[in-house]
């Protein structure tokens, strides 16, 4: 495996020279969250398969977007989260892969045989799913209530104390769902209130960031973090004294994907990739290094105990009704976010 920076250039130029046969038997370009993928599966997926694994890494779906959208076309599988396949199929920049008639595919347990963003399957295959609330240490911290306004509203002993994570859709979002607000509205009054809501707490954050999540808390430079279940409970593994809330105005449930873009040089060495990943021994490989679950019927026996017993990942029954899945909003609920993040960002 090799991790690239700033290479696109190249490997598009290689891949007009040569063609993309010449490309594609032995090499596969992935990019993917940060420290989201264990290096060791990837060894054993180019032992098992010869093809060799070039890794980059992005901290947002809006990032990873943003440089398909200008032209990058050196990636042959992203991990866009279930919104974004959607955009990225409405923009053109999603191959049509037909993921359902590949052998493992009756491995994807429902409901994610058959998302709403990709019903049939046909341009996606799920990675990872999860939820996004927050992680506090309760070493540092008294015993929080289970709602956004700990985060929105912090107590004074957790002012400077609270790290944001850098991704317009979760913060925005989570901002809505406090307020009572659908996060897909178009209605700029009700933006206004999100906004002020997000700039009314932005002077109590120590920062904004979506890297380095675990690391932090681990390290006890911040005592909240809004934050991915699957970091909170690598956290928690490392610092017993880390919990994790479902806020009762509900929380982000979420699913990442496999996504071949329209331009990837390498599309069959890609669904070999995507095929691979949907055996439940692979699959459980990840679940273990990321702290998520998968989609896989059959990797349970595969798992890790400590993930069986953390409430952040088997989410106990009683906090069903607060998850909130994903939902791809209108263009003009899109740009109505945008400008409440750029002007928050400024």
């Amino acid at each position: 495996m090799r991790f690239k920076g700033g290479v696109l250039a190249a490997l598009a130029a290689t891949a007009m020279t040569f063609g993309t046969s010449a490309v594609q038997a032995k090499e596969l370009f992935l990019y993917n969250w940060a420290n989201y993928f264990p290096p060791d599966l990837i060894e054993k997926f180019e032992s098992e398969t010869g093809i060799d694994v070039t890794l980059d890494v992005y901290d947002s779906n809006e990032t990873m977007l943003a440089k398909l959208q200008a032209g990058a076309a050196g990636y042959d599988i992203v991990f866009p989260s279930g919104y974004m396949v959607d955009v990225m199929r409405e923009e053109d920049l999603a191959m049509k892969i037909d993921t359902a008639e590949l052998p493992n595919f009756k491995n994807v347990q429902s409901p994610h045989d058959s998302p709403s963003y990709d019903p049939s399957r046909e341009y996606s295959a799920p990675y990872m799913w999860g939820t996004t609330g927050l992680a506090y240490d309760t070493a540092k911290a008294p015993e929080l209530d289970e709602t956004w306004e700990e985060y929105f509203k912090p107590r004074d002993e957790l002012k400077g104390k609270i790290a944001a994570l850098n991704d317009q859709v979760e913060m925005y979002n989570a901002a809505a769902r406090y307020l009572g607000i659908d996060v897909c509205t178009e209605d700029p009054a009700q933006a206004q209130k999100i906004l002020d809501l997000l700039m009314a707490q932005k002077p109590h954050l120590a920062l904004y960031s979506s890297t380095g999540t675990i690391d932090r808390m681990v390290a006890g430079e911040v005592v909240m973090h809004h934050m991915w279940n699957g970091a909170a409970h690598r956290a928690k593994e490392q610092r017993e004294s880390i919990t994790y809330i479902y806020p009762k105005e509900g929380l982000a449930f979420w699913s990442d994907n496999m996504v071949v873009p329209k331009d990837a040089p390498n599309p069959e060495n890609a669904k070999t990739f995507i095929n691979w990943m949907m055996d439940p021994q692979n699959a459980a490989v990840a679940t273990n290094y990321t702290g998520y679950m998968n989609a896989i019927a059959g990797s349970g026996e595969y798992l890790d105990e400590s993930l069986k017993s953390d409430p952040a990942v088997n989410m106990p029954k009683e906090y069903a009704d607060r998850l909130r899945p994903s939902k791809e909003c209108s263009t003009a609920a899109r740009e109505l976010r945008d400008k409440v993040w750029t002007t928050l960002k400024k």
